[in-house]
């Protein structure tokens, strides 16, 4: 297999490094080995009539590597950053996805040196790496990270911006190529992109690309949504806008897609015909935490439903696309999206609730109107759920229950397809008294996994007595391949142009559309109704499946 792999590569390698009109022999170079395969792996440039052999699509065993780039992150210094972004691109360029001619700068208001920027860098990766720290990626990687004081409002700091990105062209080798990642609250979204575009850094030069990265959420609702994006469009080609929903950077979520299309054994039962009703959750057992300012008056339904929530609904409905590329995904999503119908009642459709101070785990816990930095009379939910239908021939009568909150019994993200009732049940009551409904269950987080819900037969005895069981499989047991981060794997898209896992202007819009009239009729409500922290959200949520002659399943 090594072998032919070699040959292959060599062969390929040969291709691209031919003499000719549109090709040079200098833009392809050893970067270093693949410790799994003993690979070389190689630099791609991003030029027009250049391709990396590496990236055929044809032989998807070979690695995806980036190009000379740089990745400019607004907000550095904030969470996000010190336990997501700076340890992901650390783990790619361990992992050799990222050229050594890659650039990293900070932008903060922090009066720091470069070495104290650096300092700061290296503690975040020590601290929450996913790989190995090795002083040799370290030292490879530090060489190239800058860092630029100055505030959003500044555009003196922009220019010494624009002077620094020059540097990494001219000192890196970056080529022109240059990502800006949005790790800042919304509200600034329009005033970076404006300085951005004031600054000429938002201009791509020919053969080169400028790209930027927004944090959700995108808006907070559907007329913000649109006014940002007609901000950002104006400076950034729509193609270069990456909109970041982390959650589809996880491995199980992309998994969803193999169990559906890859098995004949689940897509034939996937439908109306079988399926009584699904139940998305996302659950945390934390509370606001330093996110005050933040999440008061955006509430849960907003941080998690819009965005997260819609889009593994999305993925769970879609049909089969033609193929796994952007336009194809997207188009399907989009379908779902459109089909999506409120119910009238909304009363009775949907829960909303706020923790109030209890248990977590052994720890007593401040209720969220005690938290600090929120307002006593706050109205902010932090537990919200609601009932959609999808008015398309697959799905037509089957409810889709989302529920997500903070304080709950436990964390865990899941995707539970739950079954109607076999129609014939040849036992005796008493023998089926515990059965219910088969289910397939995709655990999205922590444990990541699908469990299949199904009834067996109790061993021994003389009557059929029939209990419901659990047959689980989990990723971390069944591959020993690291699962990389999300971050990793949206980064490394975001570096090579590749957009399948972000949503589009159209999915945000559409999951605005959804969520804007349930919101418009909770700030009619007034307060949310309290829930004990450590508990699994208020009784109206209870009452919400109970109506429908159903309840929440039990993570």
């Amino acid at each position: 297999m090594r072998t032919r792999l070699r040959t292959r590569l060599a062969q390929r390698t040969a291709q691209h490094t031919q003499c000719g009109p549109n090709r040079s022999p200098n833009r392809i170079s050893p970067l270093a080995i693949d410790s799994r395969r003993r690979l070389p792996l190689y630099i791609m440039s991003e030029s027009p009539n250049w391709s990396n052999p590496l990236r055929d699509s044809r032989d998807l065993r070979l690695p995806r590597i980036a190009g000379p780039c740089s990745l400019v992150i607004f907000g550095v210094t904030g969470d996000l950053a010190q336990k997501k972004l700076l340890p992901a691109v650390y783990d790619l360029a361990n992992r050799g996805l990222l050229p050594p001619s890659f650039g990293l700068t900070g932008f903060a208001r922090r009066d720091w040196t470069q070495e104290r920027f650096i300092e700061f860098v290296k503690a975040a990766v020590q601290a929450h790496c996913r790989t190995p720290f090795k002083e040799s990626t370290w030292r490879n990687l530090a060489a190239g990270i800058r860092f630029v004081q100055g505030t959003f409002d500044d555009p003196e700091a922009f220019e010494r911006l624009s002077a620094t990105v020059q540097e990494l062209d001219r000192d890196r080798g970056t080529q022109g190529n240059h990502a800006f990642y949005m790790s800042v609250p919304p509200r600034a979204f329009p005033q970076v992109a404006k300085q951005l575009a004031a600054s000429g850094l938002s201009r791509s030069s020919e053969g080169a690309w400028r790209r930027v990265i927004i944090e959700k959420p995108f808006g907070h609702d559907l007329a913000s949504a649109k006014e940002l994006d007609s901000v950002v469009s104006e400076v950034f080609d729509p193609s270069s806008v990456f909109r970041i929903d982390h959650y589809l950077g996880k491995e199980t979520v992309q998994n969803l897609l193999a169990l559906r299309f890859a098995n004949a054994m689940y897509e034939p039962i996937w439908n109306a015909n079988y399926v009584d009703h699904v139940q998305i959750t996302m659950a945390e057992d934390i509370g606001i935490g330093g996110r005050a300012g933040y999440y008061d008056g955006i509430g849960a339904a907003r941080d998690v439903i819009q965005n997260h929530l819609l889009q593994l609904m999305a993925l769970t409905a879609m049909e089969e696309p033609v193929s796994f590329t952007a336009k194809d995904l997207t188009a399907e999503k989009t379908k779902v999206l459109s089909a999506v119908r409120l119910p009238k009642d909304l009363a009775a459709n949907t829960a909303r609730g706020q923790y109030a101070k209890g248990w977590q785990g052994s720890h007593e816990v401040v209720g969220y109107l005690e938290e600090k930095g929120i307002d006593p009379k706050s109205t902010t939910e932090t537990y919200a759920a609601i009932r959609l239908d999808i008015d398309t021939r697959r799905w037509a009568g089957v409810p889709f229950y989302l529920r997500c909150g903070k304080r709950l019994g436990k964390r865990v993200t899941e995707i539970a397809v739950v079954f109607k009732r076999a129609p014939h049940l040849p036992f005796e009551q008493t023998a089926v008294r515990e059965l219910g409904k088969n289910a397939i269950v995709i655990r999205v987080q922590p444990d990541e996994g699908v469990t299949m819900r199904f009834g067996a037969k109790v061993p021994g005895g003389s009557t059929m007595e029939v209990r419901d069981v659990n047959m689980d499989f989990s990723y971390g047991r069944s591959f020993t391949e690291n699962s990389p981060e999300a971050y990793e794997r949206l980064i490394l898209d975001v570096l090579l142009g590749d957009p399948p896992l972000f949503p589009t202007t159209e999915e945000v819009n559409l999951s605005w559309e959804i969520l804007d009239p349930i919101e418009q009729f909770w700030s009619t409500l007034g307060q949310p109704q309290a829930y004990r922290a450590g508990t699994w959200g208020p009784a109206q949520a209870d009452e919400m499946l109970a109506r429908d002659g159903r309840h929440w399943r039990m993570p």
